[in-house]
């Protein structure tokens, strides 16, 4: 496979993680930095020197006519504003917040250098944070819950996948960033914020959360009944390939006759840690293709040497996986290894590079193309159906039931 760069990361929106610290946009997808196979990210105190565009958007001539009319206005924000000195660097990057989101897509943003640290450490695998622990969509009309992180102050209050945050300490959200909203939950571990939930066929309802400081786990396995191996990946991170094959041979060793990959919740992670999961259970063939907008692909092949290619497999997913769970999904589904069993997932499948700015001023992300299962279906805005439908409602949350995980068993067990 020949790809345009060593390494993509990519993720939903959603992986905005409700941590203080964490980005207001997640995982992101970057391919730009031309780094070693192993991820290596750009923190915002390290520069990158790419040469300017030449000719891009007209003469230079022809771009200092266009930007006129945005010096006129720098230059009244400083003469005429009420309170003076105002500050630059926050009107600096006010600027290419507001440029990016003129483009109308949510998953094009800018990171200011602590969103882009916080990002970078995620991605590593090895950080804890402090908040309530919760993946989230800040894009929807409400900051929307996608998933708590297992043993967070989140899921112990039983928030739930589609949870909208309309107020917080009871002030009413409606019409605010979701940005902004996201800030307002975070911080320190201890603090308490009672956060006003809608969820569909309830009338709102109140929860009181002490942030706490959360690990953001990794691999989580186990063996259940029936000699059926269990393994659970929450996030694609730097070190989920070490801890999936450290987990798989555990479960191998014990002669499980089936498997169950539990994709739920995840909103993505590392592309290259997607492609390595993946090829724990596809011997062969294409994992995922990457289209760009002149029809030109890269073609993702699973790696050699997995450890579970040919136990029976089933795999679990809902709304709220997404991005690299759809990559691996979407692999094992076409491919036939095996069967999904689950509500549809997210639907995200656009790629974006992040670019680190200059004078450590963060990042942008740019999205550049969208993803293709092998079969060649398109993820973005469509996600993955599952092969045999089930859905968890209030009732089984309440009574502590998982139909989902029951029918997985079941089917492998047959």
């Amino acid at each position: 496979m020949k790809s345009r760069a060593l390494v993509t990361f990519i993720s939903v929106i959603i992986a905005a993680i409700l941590l203080t610290g964490a980005c207001s946009a997640g995982f992101v997808a970057g391919r730009v930095f031309n780094p070693p196979e192993q991820f290596s990210a750009l923190l915002p105190g390290e520069e990158i020197s790419t040469p300017l565009a030449q000719g891009v958007g007209g003469t230079p001539q022809e771009l200092e006519e266009l930007f006129v009319p945005f010096w006129q206005a720098w230059d009244l924000v400083h003469d005429q504003y009420v309170d003076q000195p105002v500050d630059d660097e926050a009107l600096m990057r006010g600027a290419i917040t507001g440029m990016l989101d003129s483009l109308g897509d949510p998953h094009t943003s800018y990171l200011n250098p602590e969103q882009y640290q916080a990002l970078s450490a995620q991605l590593q695998g090895n950080e804890s944070y402090e908040g309530i622990g919760a993946w989230v969509d800040p894009t929807s009309d409400y900051l929307t819950i996608i998933s708590p992180i297992p043993g967070s102050p989140a899921e112990k209050v039983g928030l739930r996948t589609g949870d909208k945050i309309i107020a917080i300490d009871g002030e009413d959200m409606t019409g605010i960033d979701g940005e902004l909203v996201r800030q307002r939950v975070l911080g320190p571990a201890g603090s308490t914020v009672t956060l006003t939930i809608l969820r569909i066929g309830r009338d709102p309802f109140d929860v009181q959360i002490t942030r706490a400081e959360i690990t953001i786990p990794s691999v989580d396995y186990r063996m259940l009944d029936n000699d059926i191996a269990y393994v659970r990946v929450l996030t694609f991170a730097d070190n989920t390939k070490d801890l999936l094959r450290e987990a798989l041979k555990d479960l191998m060793s014990q002669n499980p006759h089936g498997m169950i990959l539990d994709l739920r919740g995840n909103g993505g992670g590392l592309l290259v840690s997607a492609v390595d999961v993946a090829s724990e259970f596809i011997s062969d063939g294409v994992i995922v293709y990457e289209e760009y907008a002149d029809g030109t692909r890269d073609t993702y092949d699973a790696n050699k040497g997995g450890l579970a290619t040919d136990i029976p497999l089933v795999v679990l997913i809902n709304q709220g996986s997404a991005s690299a769970s759809e990559i691996v999904a979407g692999a094992i589904q076409d491919q036939g290894r095996g069967q999904l069993i689950g509500m549809p997932s997210f639907g995200k499948g656009s790629v974006q590079i992040p670019t680190v700015l200059r004078n450590q001023q963060g990042a942008v992300r740019i999205t550049v193309a969208r993803w293709l299962t092998p079969k060649e279906r398109t993820i973005h805005g469509e996600g993955l159906t599952p092969d045999i439908e089930v859905p968890f409602t209030d009732e089984d949350f309440a009574n502590e039931r998982d139909p989902q995980l029951e029918k997985a068993v079941d089917t492998l067990s047959k």
